[in-house]
């Protein structure tokens, strides 16, 4: 039995799994946390691997680390980090996005070559804000890495080249997507100066080897890694349901969205992964139990007493501004209470709004790759709940699959080392157990009282 190792390097923490390569069971998993905050040591993503890869790096034939996309890890010419790495989440270079978008022409020609319109998020923002508000640490930097490409460099033997995959690379402001290669002037642009940039490795290559002969693969961003680890085909649409909410598809056509909302990245496995993103997501539910006093199962038992609509009751759910659609303002709103609005109709209500923002998500994605959404399946903390696993298939008015709990960020990655060490054309097929089938009465008209408000909100754009 052959056994690789998948690696989830997260924002808070790394996750590591031991795998069969042949049929995909999880032998064994751990994890280690990380820092917390929006700049992080990126030297403690590799403590964390080290404590959470103890007694089973030595089991793997091959390794593949996936990780939190965008983090902006520059080093010197030693290889040493001039700073703290700047996260996915810190959001000090807004107005850099805005520059560069301007730099570059405006968000179409933005998005047509890179694929993606830039916000504080990607990788390229970062680098211009360094450039403007810390010159010197801007002046030392001689290359710029990835989270999982920092990573993946700290396993591989000495004098391997860095290295990182399109998923990953895709999500950087100074790649072009479509491509797929390197726009190194983007990168000289944003920072400076010119500065080195990790070779791209193709799909199922091996990228190398670590200091005791496994094979290493590329790694990935960590929605590629989901997607791979879930075996996402062609129209298929995940729904990722944590703080913020994800809605990712498997595109053969890459994707330019002028409008900013859909991101056309690239996945691991030589196709495209456009993809929507909300701010707003579980939170919804976390801010509503709260107002009702309740704990979120209560809230979810609260929800299932009352009728599909809420008896009129309707919420915008934009409480902290949204990314998708981009109302960086706007505020939660609430329609249709009246004198006999109920604590169960406004848990409804929250339940309803979640699934309205993922049906959004799913439509944004039909219309913009030009394809019927094939499986819809569901992941993330909040997908536990019995209220969403009824309400959603309503909203959507489709079946939609529920995996059994699991890392599949890690997963993926191990499928990515499995196909490596294959040295395959496909990555391996791995069955996947317990999965439900979701499925409930279409509530068409939710959506359109949904819809109704926020056409009614939009001055809040």
């Amino acid at each position: 039995m052959a056994i690789v190792m998948g690696v989830d390097s997260s924002t808070q923490s790394t996750k590591v799994v031991l795998v069969d390569a042949d049929d995909g069971t999880v032998l064994e998993q751990r994890s280690a946390p990380h820092p917390p905050g929006t700049e992080v040591d990126p030297r403690a993503w590799l403590a964390a691997f080290d404590e959470a890869s103890a007694g089973l790096l030595e089991r793997a034939e091959a390794v593949a680390v996936a990780g939190q996309q965008h983090g902006m890890v520059a080093l010197d010419a030693a290889g040493e980090p001039v700073r703290d790495a700047l996260l996915w989440n810190d959001t000090r270079s807004a107005s850099s996005a805005v520059d560069l978008i301007a730099e570059m022409g405006g968000p179409a020609a933005c998005a047509q070559v890179t694929g993606s319109v830039m916000v504080a998020s990607i990788t390229a923002s970062k680098l211009r804000w360094m450039r403007d508000h810390e010159p010197e640490n801007a002046a030392r930097t001689a290359s710029v890495l990835l989270p999982h490409d920092y990573l993946s460099a700290h396993l591989a033997a000495s004098g391997t080249e860095p290295f990182t995959d399109a998923g990953d690379a895709s999500g950087t402001g100074y790649f072009a997507t479509a491509e797929g290669r390197w726009r190194p002037d983007l990168a000289a642009a944003a920072l400076g100066h010119e500065v080195a940039l990790p070779r791209v490795v193709g799909p199922g290559q091996v990228a190398g080897r670590t200091a005791a002969g496994q094979v290493l693969a590329a790694g990935t961003g960590d929605n590629a890694g989901a997607a791979l680890g879930l075996s996402l085909a062609t129209g298929d649409v995940l729904l990722s349901v944590g703080t913020s909410g994800v809605a990712s598809t498997i595109s053969s056509s890459p994707i330019a969205d002028p409008t900013g909302t859909v991101t056309g990245f690239a996945d691991a496995a030589g196709g495209f992964l456009p993809m929507v993103t909300t701010i707003n997501a579980a939170r919804i539910l976390d801010l509503q139990a709260v107002w009702l006093g309740v704990d979120v199962h209560a809230l979810a038992d609260l929800a299932l007493q009352a009728p599909p609509g809420a008896n009129g009751v309707v919420l915008s759910p934009y409480y902290g501004g949204e990314r998708s659609p981009n109302r960086p303002d706007a505020v939660g709103t609430w329609t249709g209470l009246r004198s006999t609005t109920t604590r169960a109709d406004l848990a409804r209500a929250a339940f309803e709004a979640l699934a309205c923002s993922l049906a959004d998500g799913v439509e944004q994605l039909s219309a913009l790759s030009g394809q019927d959404a094939g499986r819809v399946l569901l992941v993330g903390g909040a997908t536990r709940s019995p209220a969403l696993q009824q309400i959603l298939p309503a909203v959507l008015g489709r079946p939609v699959e529920l995996p059994p709990p699991g890392e599949y960020v890690a997963l993926g990655a191990a499928r990515q080392a499995a196909w490596a060490l294959s040295g395959a054309d496909e990555p391996p097929s791995w069955p996947m157990p317990g999965l439900q089938v979701l499925e409930a009465e279409p509530t068409p008209a939710v959506r359109e009282a949904y819809l109704a408000l926020k056409a009614a909100v939009e001055p809040w754009a």
